[in-house]
């Protein structure tokens, strides 16, 4: 005789089979979600990289099409310091202003500067390309427009200028050279760190920040700095001629003037604005920006910060010439 707890009524099978189906249904559903919310990231990826690809291509700011019918302006902006690898580097202003002196419709160029200077190698090279290109189109005129600040390797460049300009409240001038680091040697003696350096050269470790001053390398450094100083003061003699008012005391020193000082020394020709410069000296209410612009992917990687670390590193050990 069978055992009735082994018996099932019908509808205890029945309850079983409608639980095991609601199972596998829930099962199937979440299948079907997993999928969906899969195409959906997959889609939301591609249209994030079909966009960054599509900004990369993006054309820069004075592409043709984009360019008035009618003659204007070039101007090409100098911001921050200057250095190879800042966006006012040689390269990028220098590319910026062939572009100009090669378009036929530009009138002119308008260096517009905000700068604290820096490397004297970068603004000297922009200032000699500046003088080639302007033997190239004599009648091509550059000015240069001083806004808040134009120091050191900044005023290096605009002495190219054929004229330049600033507000009354400008900062103009500061012709020298500075060389700076850092000296560890007091607190690597406190935390008693030992400096072990190995080099072939009697000068081989000139100036590490590591190691006591030594007073022939510091006198051989100051003749550096000296030489470099009075290549940017001929360098801005040749550019300003006879309107540098060279009894001025302490021209040369280093010293900044606003831009109403600077007019009346002869470092610049007169106060103006870059609008108000196009309308008086070139006839147009046109500006179009040369300014050389970087890839959105190279300004999403600089925002990123990922050479923050190099540039602190870079900050405390290494020496650096910097005109100022």
């Amino acid at each position: 005789m069978d055992n009735p707890q082994d018996m099932k009524r019908p509808e205890d099978s029945s309850r079983e089979w409608k639980l095991i189906e609601k199972v596998l249904l829930d099962a199937q559903g979440e299948q079907k979600r997993s999928r969906r919310w899969g195409i959906f990231f997959k889609s939301l990826t591609f249209i994030y990289l079909f966009s960054l690809l599509w900004l990369i291509r993006m054309p820069g700011e004075h592409a043709a099409e984009m360019l008035p019918e009618e003659n204007y302006a070039a101007v090409i902006e100098i911001n921050g310091v200057i250095a190879a690898d800042q966006d006012a580097n040689a390269d990028s202003i220098i590319g910026s202003l062939r572009d100009a002196f090669e378009d036929d419709k530009a009138l002119g160029v308008i260096l517009r500067i905000n700068s604290p200077g820096g490397s004297p190698v970068q603004s000297g090279y922009v200032y000699d390309e500046i003088k080639r290109l302007k033997e190239t189109r004599p009648d091509f005129p550059v000015y240069a427009v001083i806004m808040d600040l134009g120091a050191s390797g900044a005023y290096y460049i605009a002495a190219a200028a054929d004229e330049i300009y600033a507000d009354k409240a400008s900062l103009v001038g500061s012709i020298g050279v500075v060389g700076s680091g850092f000296g560890f040697t007091g607190i690597m003696e406190k935390l008693g760190i030992e400096r072990r350096q190995y080099t072939a050269g009697k000068h081989k470790g000139f100036l590490d920040p590591f190691q006591p001053e030594n007073a022939e390398e510091k006198a051989f450094w100051q003749g550096v700095l000296q030489v470099t100083h009075n290549q940017f003061i001929e360098q801005v003699k040749n550019g300003r001629g006879d309107r540098l008012k060279l009894d001025t005391p302490d021209l040369f020193s280093g010293l900044v003037w606003s831009g109403e000082q600077a007019v009346e020394i002869g470092l610049i020709d007169g106060l103006s604005s870059t609008s108000r410069l196009a309308r008086d000296k070139l006839g147009t209410e046109e500006l179009v920006n040369f300014t050389f612009q970087p890839s959105p992917w190279d300004e999403v990687l600089r925002k990123l910060g990922a050479s923050m670390g190099k540039g602190i590193a870079t900050l405390l050990t290494e020496q650096t010439l910097t005109l100022r």
